[in-house]
């Protein structure tokens, strides 16, 4: 018979958590710290881990006690939920959904995979942290992040367990001013060759597709910057100083925001899509919303 959780010991690791420190729990409690400190002893014994570790003069969450400390905070929120429906309160009742972003990919394709999470008939609060892809992987692992969004599957040499759900893959479209689309739309895409250009950073699985296909087609455009945040680079292109490619799917949301052109159009660099989880079978009805209507979509770019 598995035995039962202590929700009064869950109570005091909480609080401590919570509060940053172990002292400043008990002031909250109103408790003397053997007390407070006991009852956590309890509870790291019943679940036989290690829930806080010394840092210096002060205690800190193991990774395992952000994992408790995660489910913890669901618990007792249930718990005033509960109260406030007894006493005739409303009660929101919204799902949260928090997704990890790839910093590589581009945020107007990102709002056109998260959108359809927003119009569903449950009320969902959609929470998004943008980040490195491997550092958005360990935080997925933790149970900090419910889903990551990313233009490649998940690093195997993490070593950790992922379920990489493949949302579909378009092709590229490059854009520039109105001027230098006129003038670099003649002989595309042979007039890449010597063409002022701004690319994503090295990290980005879209780089390195370009360089690829640049080398196949024997083409080398100068390369005027490289960034990280694909915004800014846009932002960049729409004032003239090269030109910069973006997944065709939003090829008119890029032309209306940033006041561009087309210049060309290369079906064989194709920017992928995948929704990476710790569940091989998803649940969430926004993480389904969210892939059905992606692939989708994607089938047709």
């Amino acid at each position: 018979m598995t035995p039962w959780l202590n929700y009064h010991h869950l109570l005091y690791f909480w609080m401590a958590a919570r509060e940053g420190g172990i002292t400043a729990a008990c002031r909250r409690l109103d408790l003397s710290q053997p007390t407070v400190s006991g009852q956590i002893r309890s509870l790291e014994r019943s679940l036989k881990v290690k829930l806080f570790e010394r840092s210096g003069r002060s205690v800190r969450l193991t990774e395992t006690g952000r994992i408790v400390f995660r489910y913890a905070d669901e618990i007792f929120s249930l718990g005033r939920e509960l109260q406030d429906a007894v006493a005739g309160r409303t009660v929101a009742g919204a799902l949260r959904l928090v997704v990890g972003i790839a910093d590589t990919l581009p945020k107007l394709i990102v709002h056109r995979l998260l959108e359809p999470a927003l119009h569903l008939p449950e009320e969902i609060v959609l929470s998004c942290v943008d980040g490195d892809p491997d550092r958005l992987m360990t935080q997925l692992a933790l149970h900090e992040l419910d889903l990551v969004i990313s233009d490649y599957p998940a690093n195997p040499r993490l070593g950790m367990r992922a379920f990489n759900h493949r949302l579909g893959d378009c092709g590229i479209t490059f854009f520039a001013t109105e001027s230098l689309a006129r003038r670099y739309r003649r002989s595309f895409p042979r007039s890449l060759d010597g063409a002022p250009l701004l690319v994503p950073a090295g990290n980005a699985a879209l780089r390195r597709a370009l360089e690829q296909r640049f080398e196949e087609m024997g083409v080398r455009p100068v390369i005027r910057g490289e960034f990280s945040d694909s915004a800014l680079l846009k932002a960049f292109g729409a004032r003239g100083e090269g030109l910069f490619v973006a997944p065709s799917v939003v090829e008119g949301e890029v032309r209306r925001m940033y006041h561009v052109a087309v210049v060309g159009r290369d079906e064989q660099v194709r920017e992928q899509f995948f929704a990476i989880s710790v569940e091989r079978r998803l649940a969430h009805p926004a993480i389904l919303a969210i892939t059905q209507s992606a692939r989708a979509r994607l089938a047709q770019a």
